[in-house]
C-alpha cells in the first residue's frame, strides 16, 4: 500500500480532541494546527480515520505544499503534482478554495487556475484533450494561507458529521461531531448515568450512546472514496468487519436518559436512536425542565440548551438559566457539561465553570462549560 500525508479537519477548538482519537487508533507523529491534524496513512487508514472519527469533520490527502505568490507559480507547480495517480481520464475533479493573509486572494480565479493546471496536467497523461467528468468524484481544494498553497483531495464527501442516522429535520441543531467532542472532553464513561434534559432530537444522547456501545460513527453512510480504483471494496469490507467485531452489545439497558418538553422532538429522538441502533441504551420521555429530579447520587448532565441565538428570547434563556442552576447545583455529586452562545451563563447560572472551552456550533460561537463532580467510590 501506498503512504499519503493525511489531514484530519475539525471545527475550532476540536482539534485536540481528534488528535487524542487518532492516538487511540494507533497514530503517531501528529502534526497539529488550527482547524487540522496531519498524519501518514495507507488505503486502509483512509478507511479506518473515515470510519472511526467521532470529532472530525473531513479526512483529506495532501496532494501537495508549495508557496504561491503570483498565478504562474500557482499554476506550474500546480501541473507538477501526480494527479494521475488519483485521477483516472473520467474522474470528476470539482475544485473549491479558499484564502487567508495570501497575496492570491481572489478564491475564484485561484479555482480557475487550479483546475486548468491539473487538466493541462491529465492531458499529457491520457493524451486526450477534453475529459467528460463523468466517473468517481474527487473533490479537490486550493487552500492558500501566508501565501502557501495546499492542494488537498477529499475521501469523506459528506462531511463526517453526516452519520446517517439523522434523517428528520429539527431546528437548531446540534452538530454530530460537536456533540461526540462534548461527550469526549467530559470523560464520561457507561458506568454511570447521563441525562441530557434539553435532548430536542437526540443527537448529545445518541453520541453518548454510540461510544459506549463502540458502535463506528460512520458505519451507516457512505464515503467518495468507496468509489475510487484506488481502494477496492474488499479492503473497505474488511476494515467494516474489524469494526463491527469490537461492538459492545452487553451494556446495561436506558443508561442515558433524553428529556425535552416536545413531543415531536421526543418522537424524533426515538426514530433517530432506532436508526442509529442504540435505542436500547436511551430512556426518551416528555418532559419540561422545571419538573427534572432524580435519585441517583452520581451522574452526567450534557446538554445543549436553548441560548437565544435562534429559539428562544432573551428574557426566556434567563430564566431558563437562573433555573438551571436552582435545579442542578444541588447535585452536588454530579458533573454537569453545558454548552451555550449565551455570555452570561456563569452568573445567571451562579457557579463559575470549573473549566470553559470555545467551540463552533454551525457557525456560531460557543462555550463548553464544564463543571467537575467527584468521582464515585470505587464500591459505589
Amino acid at each position: 500500500m501506498t503512504q499519503y500525508n493525511l489531514i484530519a479537519t475539525t471545527t475550532f477548538g476540536m482539534e485536540g480532541v481528534v488528535k487524542e482519537e487518532l492516538k487511540k487508533l494507533g497514530y503517531r507523529n501528529l502534526d497539529i494546527a488550527n482547524g487540522k491534524i496531519e498524519f501518514k496513512g495507507n488505503e486502509k487508514d483512509i478507511c479506518r480515520t473515515n470510519l472511526h472519527l467521532r470529532s472530525a469533520e473531513r479526512v483529506l490527502i495532501k496532494v501537495g505544499e508549495f508557496k504561491a505568490v503570483d498565478f504562474d507559480q500557482l499554476y506550474e507547480r500546480t501541473k507538477e503534482l501526480p494527479w494521475d495517480w488519483f485521477l483516472n481520464e473520467d474522474s470528476e475533479f470539482p475544485v473549491s478554495g479558499k484564502s487567508v493573509k495570501s497575496q492570491l486572494h481572489h478564491v475564484p480565479t485561484c479555482q480557475s487556475i487550479t483546475k486548468k493546471a491539473i487538466v493541462d496536467n491529465l492531458k499529457e497523461r491520457y493524451k486526450k484533450s477534453w475529459f467528460e467528468e463523468s466517473g468517481p468524484r474527487y473533490k479537490i481544494e486550493v487552500a492558500l494561507y501566508k501565501d502557501i498553497a495546499t492542494l488537498t483531495i477529499d475521501t469523506s464527501g459528506q462531511g463526517l458529521h453526516k452519520r446517517g442516522y439523522r434523517q428528520l429535520s429539527s431546528p437548531a441543531p446540534l452538530q454530530e461531531t460537536i456533540a461526540a467532542g462534548m461527550i469526549y472532553l467530559s470523560k464520561w464513561s457507561p458506568d454511570r448515568i447521563l441525562i441530557d434534559p434539553f435532548a430536542g432530537s437526540g443527537t448529545i444522547p445518541i453520541e453518548a450512546a454510540l461510544y459506549a456501545k463502540n458502535i463506528p460513527p460512520g458505519l451507516n453512510r457512505e464515503y467518495d472514496f468507496q468509489k475510487w480504483p484506488l481502494i477496492n471494496d474488499q479492503l473497505w469490507q474488511e476494515v467494516k468487519s474489524e469494526a463491527v467485531a469490537e461492538i459492545k452489545d452487553d451494556l446495561q439497558p436506558r443508561l442515558i436518559a433524553a428529556y425535552d418538553r416536545d413531543e415531536e422532538m421526543v418522537s424524533m429522538g426515538r426514530y433517530h436512536a432506532e436508526k442509529a441502533g442504540v435505542d436500547d441504551l436511551i430512556h426518551f420521555q416528555k418532559q419540561d425542565f422545571k419538573d427534572f429530579s432524580s435519585n441517583r447520587k452520581y451522574g452526567y448532565i450534557i446538554t445543549n440548551p436553548p441560548y437565544g441565538m435562534r429559539m428562544s428570547k432573551e428574557s426566556e434563556v434567563k430564566e431558563l438559566y437562573k433555573l438551571m442552576g436552582e435545579k442542578l447545583l444541588p447535585f452536588t455529586t454530579w458533573s454537569f457539561y453545558i454548552l451555550s452562545a449565551y455570555e452570561n451563563f456563569e452568573k445567571l447560572f451562579s457557579k463559575e465553570a470549573s473549566k470553559r472551552r470555545k467551540l463552533y456550533n454551525g457557525g456560531i460561537k460557543v462555550d463548553f462549560y464544564q463543571y467537575y463532580g467527584p468521582w464515585p467510590p470505587r464500591n459505589d
